[in-house]
């Protein structure tokens, strides 16, 4: 896996490359994990991907195996040393998901009863022939 294609202009690129501080939690030769500056809670990380890439959708094969040991690892740190009683990984795609920064990367968020952090709100189908229609779309795309 390449893991030195940056872009001069992200600000994970520049802390990735030491341009910009940040407090590390664990790396290896393709992720870097550190906490959120801005955290949902504390012990909030996020898991970047040394190589930049805009969203999930742009990722080269290979990573999945890697990043899913990580986040098992790294998250039960965190949820032990916070105290934590539940976990939300998070990953959002394009600005009109929530990404605030394009370069991809997941949020670990330690949760603890009665945190305040809502989840986000349902919607329903009109009915059963809206879904199947949905979902046959989705699948001739596929």
């Amino acid at each position: 896996m390449a893991t030195t294609q940056y872009d001069p202009d992200c600000i994970f690129c520049k802390i990735l490359q030491g341009q910009i501080p940040s407090t590390s939690l664990f790396e290896s030769d393709a992720f870097l994990v550190f906490l959120d500056i801005n955290p949902a809670n504390r012990g909030h990380a996020l898991i970047v991907p040394k190589r930049h890439v805009e969203t999930v959708f742009d990722l080269p094969e290979g990573y999945g195996e890697e990043l899913i040991a990580i986040m098992r690892k790294v998250g039960k740190a965190i949820m032990k040393a916070t105290g934590a009683t539940g976990m939300n990984i998070l990953q959002n795609n394009y600005a009109d998901a929530g990404q605030a920064v394009p370069h991809v990367h997941w949020h670990l968020i330690p949760r603890f009863a009665g945190d305040g952090l809502l989840p986000w709100s349902t919607k329903t189908y009109a009915d059963g022939d809206e879904m199947a229609s949905l979902a046959g779309k989705i699948r001739s795309v596929l």
